[in-house]
């Protein structure tokens, strides 16, 4: 079976680049080609054999590590990687016998969390993420972890988490150290889960100001609330599966002799973990219910304003009917003095010495009934 492994990652090494396939998630995702800024690439952060929960040596090299692990009865190497080339990683998993399944997923990366066992290695993939206060965005990134009987290997295709400072803490306490791997693993996921904190405390953050500006009718919220929702759902994505992860951990610990002590620290983290997952859960409903409130008042107001419109053309329309009724009844005495101001010698009335009075009497009685009609129907 190693035979076969082995020649499944050799594959793999000779096949690059092309080989190694994109992964589902990637592939999917129209966003991730291109997404990454060129950045140079660096191999080994840190390199230490330990023995007992203390660092002993310090290799300069891989093959150094190699060596050093193999000479070593009861040592654990913890090597940590930074976005390695393809090759480093080839290596490392042709001296370690890691899967080529496994290995395939570190080099393409843009997996989802999950935990993957192959024997006697487990493979363990997170996403931590960081809030980025600037531009009051979530950055989210991505940790391998290959966990095996005497090594710890990370690989990070991301800035965060620092995994120095975890190194540091577990340096600082031997004896949690000296327990193995596991410990290791478990430092690293209880340093991933404690940095979601500030990340739901800027979410929450963003939250309270998005419900201000949304009964504050300030224009432009309702992006603002698309794409906090577009980095939450991203965020669920990354702290769901843990939980999982973590409960089978600790179901699987008597058969991988973890220590109970261990094993009350990772239930310390799974509560950690529902915590995140049950603010992260109530954040999506949050904006559910933000963005209803926001179209509600949306609507609300456009029909304040139709209203205000529709008013405003009423108004306009029964000023119309006023102006339009005292033109009519203005038109009627002008029609008669203009046609008796033409000024003809030969017309049948001008002579009449009745016909000054029946004139102004035919206005006047015109302008009445003009009048009359008009107050009936409201146009006066």
């Amino acid at each position: 079976m190693a035979d076969r492994r082995m020649r499944g990652v050799r594959s793999l090494m000779r096949g690059r680049p092309g080989a190694v396939r994109d992964s589902p998630e990637r592939s999917m995702d129209p966003r991730s080609a291109g997404d990454e800024p060129p950045s140079p690439r660096s191999h080994v952060i840190d390199n230490a054999i330990y023995v007992n929960g203390r660092r002993t040596a310090t290799p300069g090299s891989l093959p150094e590590a190699f060596e050093c692990l193999k000479n070593t009865p009861e040592s654990m190497a913890w090597i940590g990687f930074y976005r390695p080339e393809d090759a480093v990683i080839l290596n490392v998993a042709e001296e370690f016998d890691l899967h080529e399944l496994a290995v395939e997923d570190a080099i393409v990366a843009h997996q989802r969390p999950k935990a993957d066992r192959y024997e006697d290695t487990l493979f363990v993939v997170l996403r931590p993420a960081r809030y980025v206060d600037e531009a009051e965005e979530v950055d989210f990134g991505e940790l391998h972890l290959f966990v095996g009987r005497n090594f710890v290997i990370t690989v990070r295709h991301s800035e965060a988490p620092d995994l120095s400072q975890v190194r540091r803490r577990m340096e600082g306490d031997p004896e949690l150290l000296g327990q193995g791997p596991q410990a290791v693993l478990y430092a690293i996921m209880d340093a991933v889960v404690d940095g979601y904190a500030p990340v739901v405390a800027g979410l929450q953050n963003d939250i309270d100001e998005i419900e201000v500006q949304v009964f504050g009718n300030e224009p432009g919220v309702s992006r603002r609330i698309y794409e906090l929702s577009r980095e939450v759902i991203e965020f669920q994505r990354a702290t769901g599966p843990l939980l999982g992860m973590i409960e089978g951990f600790i179901a699987g610990a008597a058969k991988y002799g973890v220590d109970q002590e261990l094993q009350r620290y990772l239930r310390d983290v799974a509560d950690h973990a529902i915590t995140v997952a049950e603010r992260v859960s109530g954040f999506r409903q949050m904006l559910h219910d933000i963005l209803v409130v926001n179209s509600t008042m949306v609507a609300q107001a456009q029909n304040e304003h139709m209203t205000n419109l529709t008013e405003a053309s009423n108004a306009q329309n029964e000023e119309v009917k006023k102006i339009s009724a005292w033109a009519a009844i203005l038109f009627a005495p002008t029609l008669v003095g203009t046609i008796y101001g033409m000024n003809f010698d030969v017309m049948p009335e001008i002579h009449w010495a009745l016909g000054y009075p029946f004139a102004v009497l035919l206005m006047a009685g015109v302008c009445t009934t003009l009048y009359v009609v008009f107050k009936r129907r409201d146009w006066l």
